[in-house]
């Protein structure tokens, strides 16, 4: 096991390398001069040449990336063109919101799915199942945007019960935390949710035709220990694959999401960011959600072994 984890850990670093890569690049695949871009059509010569100063544009594209890299290895994702501030700051001032934001939102739809997922493959056929089915289909129809909107007409406009916007940190009251957080970790999970428990219902209904479920039914052991202890752990790993995978696309959802219920989080700053063609935020932000991406799905291999001893390594 501990040889595994070595392993994969080694394996991240030429992923996280190439991720860098891609991500530098993506300021000099930019059409047209990026400190024109930056400067805007208005700017005078003195100005796009302090800026290509800035950014070390006057300098080799080799040399360039292997400084971005020295700085980033010591904390320093540079300094941002809009506000002059450095960028490690700026994206620390922002991380309490979005962490906030996908952990709720990772809580409700585990919470949700999984009990669900079970719930229907027990039952199915029966009531509970096909009203999962249609329910189903109907979340994965309506877009993040649609539901972040109703929700907000409904529990903030007509009923006046949440505030509609804004973020309030856990130390000024966990009554107010939770409920300006609630209504946008709702509206994103609600898809990854309905994924959890289509993925937890197919894979239970693969372990509950097993003959040692049967056998466990017949001996006349309790209904919740069969589905709970033995038919949900032998199904976990998809449900676990999906619930990390999962994360990701949580995190690259609070770009909708901190933008509509006007959350102060690394989705509003990343917005932010590319409505000012403030490229050095923009490149450590991505560069950071894609380190993360990256740890996750690791977590999640190093998971497996837990959940199902007849993994081995």
């Amino acid at each position: 096991m501990l040889s595994y984890v070595i392993r994969r850990a080694l394996l991240t670093i030429p992923v996280v390398a190439i991720v860098a890569a891609i991500v530098f690049a993506m300021l000099y695949f930019t059409p047209g001069d990026p400190a024109l871009v930056i400067a805007g059509d208005q700017a005078t010569p003195a100005q796009i040449e302090r800026i290509r100063v800035a950014l070390h544009l006057d300098q080799p594209p080799y040399v360039r990336f292997f400084a971005w890299i020295g700085q980033f290895l010591q904390g320093d994702l540079g300094v941002s063109v809009f506000t002059g501030q450095p960028v490690t700051y700026m994206i620390a001032q922002r991380l309490e919101p979005t962490l906030s934001l996908v952990v709720l939102a990772v809580l409700i739809s585990v919470g949700v799915g999984v009990p669900a997922g079970v719930i229907a493959a027990w039952r199915q056929g029966g009531t509970f199942d096909k009203v999962f089915v249609t329910a189903s289909t109907f979340s994965f129809s309506v877009p993040v945007f649609i539901t972040a909107y109703g929700l907000a007409y409904i529990f903030a406009t007509t009923l006046g019960w949440l505030p509609v916007q804004g973020f309030s940190p856990i130390e000024d009251g966990v009554g107010e935390f939770i409920s300006r957080l609630i209504m946008p970790a709702i509206a994103i999970s609600m898809i990854y949710a309905t994924l959890i428990a289509n993925v937890t219902r197919s894979s239970m209904l693969d372990v509950l035709g097993q003959d040692y479920i049967r056998t466990a039914i017949t001996k006349g052991v309790p209904r919740s220990q069969v589905l709970f202890r033995h038919a949900l752990k032998n199904a976990a790993i998809p449900v676990i694959t999906v619930v990390g995978n999962g994360i990701g696309v949580l995190i690259g959802g609070t770009v909708i999401i901190e933008t509509i219920f006007a959350i102060p989080g690394i989705g509003r700053l990343t917005v932010d960011a590319i409505m000012h063609r403030d490229y050095p935020v923009i490149q450590g932000v991505v560069l950071l959600s894609s380190i993360a991406y990256v740890l996750l799905n690791l977590i999640v291999d190093l998971t497996y072994v837990v959940f199902d001893p007849r993994v081995r390594y």
